[in-house]
């Protein structure tokens, strides 16, 4: 039996009245515990690609092409998100038509949720993942016209180097770099110069390490990479002092900036959330469906509840930014929060405070026990598993500049 998804055929009467086929697309969320969902962007390019083809196709004109999926609640709220993502993208319909033509059929969808353990504390629904699509439209971080898939789907997984892209030219997530390359708890470790090939060639200037120090700065920063470290626990939330100071780096860095922790999927995310909710004006719900788009498991337990809290005060700070560099110094001194205007790296006051709320998280929190971290990226290595290559990510840069000639 299937479950026929009934704004299928509204949408699609809009680009060609259609009468009979039927097509499988396989929908495949690679979750790490309970997880599921939004599916990835190279999921949503090949089947946008597949439609596309098939609405195009002679031997289709006369033919229906029906979307559907079974009963199983998880693949039912992932296809409403793909042929609703291909409606906002190629039909241009507003993320709420799309939302309500969806809920026409009386079906009700499950609300995504985090790449964590126990009860999902906050849900992530279909209306804000298509808000997401609309606004990565808009501002240009979605452009499938230039999107690489095979490169998507090449620098994802682990033993090619674990990074996504987040907001093209500005910003990569990716799992921390370690000593030396080696394989443990199951997972293949980088170390920082197989990353330089490819870091060079996207103009790549700035690293944040957020997580203890498993290899020297130094090595990036003699290769022409600046590098700046802010801890904090793994699974925990960044403090005010930490998220201004990443802002203020970010903002101030000429070129592309990446950003890791352990997995490069919690504390990355939180603090790219940051940004995109400071500079886009995006909600925090929009923000962490956007980054999970691009990179699953992002984002996890109370960092979603944080980035809620933090979403109006970062956006009153990027109306104030925005304004200076507009030079309207016309705001209500009201609306001015403490610190925004005179947070500064370099400042000898802030420095010391940065290392006050280092010193709160020891290294040795990480180095003793297997964390949330370790766990993670434990599971996307065997999920993803494959044999095994020598040097994989130094041999990946090579191989993916060959296919794409």
């Amino acid at each position: 039996m299937c479950i026929i998804i009934p704004c299928f055929m509204h949408l699609v009467k809009k680009k060609r009245h259609l009468q009979g086929s039927c097509t499988i697309f396989p929908l495949s969320s690679n979750s790490f515990y309970a997880d599921f969902g939004p599916l990835n962007l190279a999921m949503v390019y090949r089947y946008c690609c597949k439609l596309n083809k098939k609405l195009k196709s002679f031997s289709l004109i006369r033919k229906k092409i029906i979307h559907y999926t079974g009963f199983d609640q998880k693949k039912q709220a992932n296809a409403a998100f793909l042929i609703g993502s291909y409606a906002i993208i190629y039909l241009r319909e507003s993320p709420e038509d799309v939302y309500r033509l969806i809920l026409s059929g009386s079906v009700s969808y499950l609300p995504f949720r985090d790449a964590s353990f126990g009860t999902c504390s906050f849900h992530l629904t279909l209306l804000d993942c298509f808000h997401a699509i609309n606004k990565a439209l808009q501002y240009g971080f979605l452009d499938f016209s230039t999107f690489d898939v095979n490169e998507y789907e090449h620098y994802e997984r682990a033993e090619n180097g674990d990074f996504n892209w987040i907001i093209p030219n500005k910003f990569i997530a990716f799992s921390g770099p370690h000593s030396r390359s080696k394989i443990e708890n199951g997972y293949p470790h980088h170390a920082p110069e197989a990353y330089f090939p490819y870091f060079k060639q996207h103009k790549v200037t700035t690293i944040i390490r957020l997580n203890k120090k498993l290899y020297d700065a130094k090595r990036f920063t003699d290769a022409g990479f600046e590098h700046f470290d802010l801890f904090f626990a793994d699974g925990s939330t960044p403090s005010d002092t930490i998220v201004k100071t990443f802002l203020n780096i970010c903002e101030n860095a000429e070129g592309v900036i990446a950003v890791h922790c352990k997995a490069g999927l919690g504390r990355t995310g939180t603090l790219i959330a940051c940004y995109i909710m400071k500079h886009y004006r995006m909600t925090a719900a929009e923000t962490i469906a956007w980054i999970r788009i691009n990179r699953p498991g992002s984002v996890i337990g109370p960092q979603q509840h944080f980035l809620m809290d933090k979403q109006a005060e970062l956006w009153t700070e990027g109306d104030i930014f925005r304004a200076k560099l507009k030079g309207n110094h016309k705001i209500a001194v009201t609306r001015i929060l403490s610190g925004v205007d005179d947070i500064s790296i370099n400042n000898t006051r802030n420095r010391r405070t940065i290392q006050k709320d280092i010193e709160l998280y020891s290294d040795d929190d990480e180095t003793n026990c297997l964390t949330q971290g370790d766990k993670l990226r434990a599971l996307k290595s065997r999920r993803q598993a494959r044999p095994p290559a020598a040097s994989p990510l130094g041999q990946s840069v090579t191989k993916t500049r060959t296919v794409l000639r």
